[in-house]
C-alpha cells in the first residue's frame, strides 16, 4: 500500500515516488517531438522507420516525497481512545512511506510554549524502528491548539511533500490560515478528524455541567437532551468546512471513529476514501 496525493509535491533527492516531470527511469511515459540537441539515444527508430520523423521517448521521474506526520496530543484527544487511535494511524501511514522509500518526519504537541516532540526525517523499512518508538513514547495532555501546533511545525520543516493532520481540530481557532501555510509550503493536506463515538452519537439527557479538558471553563446545560440536533448540526458543519478547506487545497479530509478497528480504518475506509493505493 502507499500514499495515493492529489498533487506529485517531490523533491530532488532519488525515490520511489513518481514525479509529475520526465525523468530517466524505465517505466515509459509518453512520445514527444524530437527537436535539435535532444539526445538520440531515446529516438524510437522503429516509429521512425514506418513515419519517417524523429520521436523521443519519454520516461517516468522517480523522486522522493516528504511525508509529515503530525498528531494533536492536547487534552481533548485523550478520550475514549481518540489518541491510541491517531497514534495507530500515523503508524500505519508512517510506513506505507518508509516502506517505498519516502522520507518520513513526524511531530507532536502538547502544551503551548513548550517544544514539540520530533522524530527528523527518516527512510527505508530499517527506520520502522524509529517511527514506533517515537510513537510509543506519546502521551496526551496540554492545551496546544492544533492551528498553532502547524504553524509551529513548519517553523522546522523542510521539503516537499504530504501533510498528515491528526486531529479531533475541536478548536476555537482559525484552521484556514494553517492550511494555508501547508498549502504555501508545498504540502499537500492530508487531514484526519478523529473523534470518540460518544461525540459523534452522544446520548445525554438532563442536567448536565461540561467541563472544557484544556481551558477548565464551565457551561451548565438544561435538558441537554433536546439541545442534541443543534449539537449535530455545529458538528457537520465543522466536518463540512474542514472537507471544503481541504478540497479549496487540492487536499484530502476523512472523518475518523475511535470506536472503528485501525485494521477497517486502514484497509477499507482509506482505500474506499482515495488516500491510498493498494
Amino acid at each position: 500500500m502507499r500514499l495515493n496525493p492529489n498533487r506529485r509535491l517531490t523533491n530532488r533527492s532519488r525515490g520511489e515516488h513518481l514525479a509529475g516531470k520526465g525523468g530517466s527511469s524505465t517505466d515509459f511515459a509518453d512520445y514527444r517531438d524530437y527537436v535539435p540537441g535532444d539526445d538520440m539515444r531515446y529516438i524510437d527508430w522503429n516509429i521512425f522507420a514506418r513515419l519517417n520523423r524523429p520521436y523521443i521517448k519519454q520516461f517516468q521521474h522517480e523522486e522522493e516525497m516528504h511525508v509529515v506526520l503530525l498528531i494533536d496530543a492536547s487534552t481533548s484527544m485523550d478520550y475514549e481512545e481518540k489518541f491510541e487511535r491517531g497514534k495507530q494511524l500515523a503508524a500505519a501511514l508512517g510506513v506505507m512511506g518508509l516502506m517505498n522509500i519516502e522520507r518520513v518526519s513526524a511531530y507532536s504537541f502538547n502544551h503551548q510554549g513548550a517544544k514539540p516532540a520530533f522524530m527528523p526525517p527518516k527512510s527505508g523499512r530499517q527506520s520502522m524502528r524509529h517511527l514506533f518508538e517515537f510513537l510509543e513514547g506519546l502521551e496526551p495532555g496540554g492545551n496546544f491548539p492544533v492551528e498553532s501546533a502547524i504553524e509551529s511545525m513548519l517553523r522546522l520543516h523542510r521539503g516537499r511533500g504530504v501533510a498528515i493532520v491528526i486531529s479531533d481540530f475541536l478548536t476555537f481557532g482559525e484552521v484556514s490560515r494553517a492550511f494555508n501555510m501547508l498549502f504555501s509550503a508545498g504540502l499537500e493536506i492530508f487531514a484526519a478528524q478523529v473523534l470518540a463515538p460518544s461525540e459523534i452519537e452522544p446520548d445525554t439527557t438532563g442536567d448536565i455541567r461540561f467541563v472544557d479538558s484544556e481551558t477548565g471553563h464551565t457551561l451548565d446545560i438544561t435538558s441537554a437532551g433536546d439541545l442534541l440536533g443543534i449539537y449535530q448540526e455545529h458538528r457537520l458543519a465543522l466536518e463540512e468546512e474542514l472537507a471544503r478547506l481541504c478540497r479549496q487545497r487540492n487536499g484530502r479530509f476523512l472523518g475518523v471513529n475511535s470506536g472503528d478497528t485501525i485494521e477497517h480504518i486502514v484497509f477499507d475506509l482509506l482505500t474506499r476514501q482515495g488516500w491510498v493505493n493498494r
